[in-house]
């Protein structure tokens, strides 16, 4: 359809990725500070794997066997005892891990209740992990976009790879190969057949999945009433309620029951699963998909911890 100054959705929903897109360029320094202000909260270096190997941080003497070279042997330690000893260091194993932030226009808004859109929030989050990750020498990269690389300056170069980066939702499989850790940052407002289809492609090759649920404040528990003109982000649909508060019995249940159906499809697919309300602060968010990415040895996967109040997590 059209509206009465003749221009078409697709046109319109074009016009609004882009102003969402220069938005997101000119606000990314002020992101970057935030997001390194969100990091130096979290401790980095999880990606010791306690075991021998090479490696800068200390873990245990052994007896030195039959066969090793000298320069292996600590001579210090070994001068305290009868026998010799060497000194072995955890085993330290770079991870790729993929960061795919959804940047479609249902992620550039915000009720009311919050100071800024789930796109702002999502992207905090995604500097702040590539931040944490390359310093702690993870290979960190964006899938279709950003190929993964050991960085210190991770999070300045994902940022240069965002201002360029089309409005979509999904990340491409293509690059994403086995053992690879994918944490994928969105509202997740897609029907869960949709979401498990195309995530479950990602986890057939062998990744390991952490899903971050960006939600508002608003959308729990929607603050309008009386007459309200709703309208879609993407496709431009709308809906006129002269009453909005007499949906909210419909909204609510509809929305306990997509989360539940998210949680149960993670669950059922070993994914870590976060919901973050962006109204509260980015940390904590942070703190519990930093705790995923360590915690676990890949193929151990944890139960979800399904979402309070139908989509209050982290």
């Amino acid at each position: 359809g059209r509206s009465a100054g003749g221009e078409s959705g697709g046109a319109r929903a074009e016009r609004g990725d882009l102003a969402a897109a220069e938005r997101l360029a000119a606000g990314l320094p002020d992101l970057l500070v935030e997001a390194a202000r969100a990091a130096a909260t979290v401790t980095a270096g999880w990606h010791g794997r306690r075991r021998a190997g090479p490696g800068e941080t200390f873990w245990q003497y052994r007896p030195c066997f039959p066969g090793e070279p000298a320069q292996a042997i600590d001579w210090r330690r070994s001068a305290r005892d009868d026998g010799l000893y060497v000194r072995e260091r955890e085993w330290q194993a770079a991870h790729t891990v993929w960061l795919a932030p959804d940047l479609s226009a249902s992620m550039d808004w915000h009720s009311p209740l919050a100071d800024e859109t789930k796109l702002r929030r999502a992207v905090v989050l995604t500097l702040a992990l590539a931040d944490l990750l390359g310093r702690a020498g993870e290979r960190v990269g964006v899938p279709g976009l950003l190929a993964p690389r050991a960085d210190r300056r991770a999070a300045e170069r994902l940022a240069e790879a965002l201002a360029r980066a089309p409005a979509t939702g999904w990340p491409d499989p293509a690059p994403i190969g086995r053992l690879a850790e994918v944490v994928v940052i969105g509202d997740f407002l897609a029907p869960p057949d949709e979401i498990a289809a195309r995530l479950g492609r990602i986890g057939a090759l062998g990744a390991r999945l952490h899903l971050v649920r960006v939600v508002d404040p608003g959308e729990a528990l929607p603050p309008w009433t009386g007459r309200v003109d709703y309208r879609d982000p993407e496709t431009g649909e709308r809906l006129e309620a002269r009453r909005a508060e007499s949906l909210m019995r419909d909204w609510q249940t509809r929305w306990h029951a997509h989360g539940a159906a998210l949680a149960d499809l993670a669950a059922r697919h070993g994914w870590t699963l976060v919901t973050h309300r962006s109204d509260h602060r980015a940390t904590e968010a942070l703190l519990a998909v930093h705790a995923a990415l360590g915690g676990l040895g890949h193929g151990h996967a944890r139960e979800p911890r399904p979402p309070r109040d139908g989509g209050t997590g982290a």
